[in-house]
């Protein structure tokens, strides 16, 4: 093949939807019209990895198909989900030159809560379909490196032991359900185990088309049903051991009825603080301080939400400029890097939730895999602060971001 043609076929290579994970590798497009062909390469320990890619790889090449297209999967096409990636690229960094950064520090406090890192990790349900040691070695991953981690209430182990796990206490989750009772049991027993915040998840309120996710199962040719059963109310209590003793099953969960009055009922059976997960508007941002939020929680569900198209950072500044400082802002979906979180800071997010990057690490090596991402998007963070010149979380604000028009 000529150097002309060559170009011409990388060219369309670069702009088309096969450019991405292949058995051969990732290819990566350059601001040029050539391509680079990175080497098949999977790690074989967390030590080996150079980004939370490479354990996407693993994770990928590991997992059961059904089990990593759940963890895959956007909605429809998939366009919110590649719009939480495609939304950085139009983001800059502004560096700001002959600033003292010999001690950059990552600290910060989160709704009074002292932070090692704003880096959080988010609520992942299901986690033992990822690892055996599931949540626990979530847990015991955020006790080594200093981490908040906030519980799924969908998890497959229970709160009591993600706590004893991490050696202290967790943010707790909740998918609401059609059931008050339900709700009521489930408030009750994280406040007991010792959770003091609950971050109640607003965005799934009726089913949501996860095309993705179909096209893996009918990939996965093995028999399921010895571990999901027949979707009994005993099946779905084994798998979900914070639902065990309320009847739930997974019909339980469309709830197109939950208005803001929702939060005043939490607020009358718990002492524990609001986060409200799931905003995307500025309306929607103004109405959850209205009806008593505690913190506001900027997300897409990574994608898997709703077919927006938009980007959860897209969303961010409408959403700070509601908020005006009043309470803290979070915000997942997409987070993939250190300048990525750092975006999002600048941006006025008080922490920046993961998911998929530690889960992609929790399915290729456990616990010794999600430390490694925390790790890793620790250093990076801390470099970026030190390229920019930020010294630490309180002087990251717009002056060092930019948007590409």
């Amino acid at each position: 093949m000529g150097a002309i043609a060559r170009r011409r076929v990388l060219k369309f290579l670069a702009a088309s939807p096969l450019l991405g994970y292949t058995a051969a590798g990732r290819l990566l497009a350059e601001e040029s019209l050539d391509a680079i062909q990175l080497p098949n390469f999977l790690i074989k320990s967390p030590e080996q990895a150079l980004d939370v890619f490479d354990f996407h790889s693993v994770a990928k090449h590991t997992l059961p198909p059904a089990h990593y297209g759940y963890l895959a999967t956007g909605t429809d096409g998939n366009e919110t989900l590649a719009a939480n990636r495609r939304a950085f690229k139009d983001l800059y960094l502004r560096s700001m030159r002959m600033a003292d950064t010999s001690d950059v520090s990552l600290g910060t406090t989160l709704l009074g809560e002292p932070l090692e890192s704003p880096i959080v990790l988010a609520p992942v349900a299901s986690q033992g379909a990822f690892h055996p040691d599931a949540e626990l070695a979530t847990a015991r991953a955020a006790k080594t490196q200093g981490h908040l981690l906030i519980l799924s209430n969908v998890a497959t182990k229970s709160i009591e032991d993600v706590i004893a796990a991490r050696g202290q206490t967790v943010w707790f989750q909740l998918y609401p359900t059609n059931k008050w009772d339900t709700a009521k049991m489930m408030l009750e027993r994280a406040e007991r185990a010792g959770a003091r915040v609950v971050v109640l998840t607003v965005d799934l309120n009726s089913s949501s088309n996860r095309v993705l996710l179909g096209q893996f199962i009918r990939t996965d040719d093995r028999d399921c049903s010895s571990c999901h059963g027949t979707g009994s109310v005993e099946d779905f209590a084994r798998m979900n051991p914070m639902y065990s003793g309320s009847g739930a099953t997974f019909a339980d969960f469309d709830t197109p009825d939950m208005t803001w009055d929702y939060l005043g009922k939490i607020r009358g059976v718990t002492s524990m603080k609001i986060v409200v997960k799931g905003i995307v508007t500025h309306e929607d941002a103004a109405s959850a301080i209205e009806a008593g939020a505690d913190a506001v929680y900027v997300s897409n569900h990574g994608g898997r939400a709703e077919a927006s198209g938009w980007g959860a950072i897209e969303s961010l500044p409408e959403v700070v400029a509601a908020v005006d400082g009043r309470v803290p802002v979070m915000v997942d979906s997409g987070f993939r890097r250190g300048t990525d979180i750092f975006k999002a800071l600048a941006l006025g997010a008080d922490s920046v939730c993961i998911g998929r990057a530690y889960i992609w690490a929790l399915a290729a090596f456990g616990q010794p895999g999600v430390e490694k991402v925390l790790e890793m998007l620790n250093a990076e963070l801390s470099m970026v602060m030190g390229q920019v010149g930020a010294r630490s979380i309180a002087d990251i604000g717009p002056q060092y971001i930019g948007v590409r028009r």
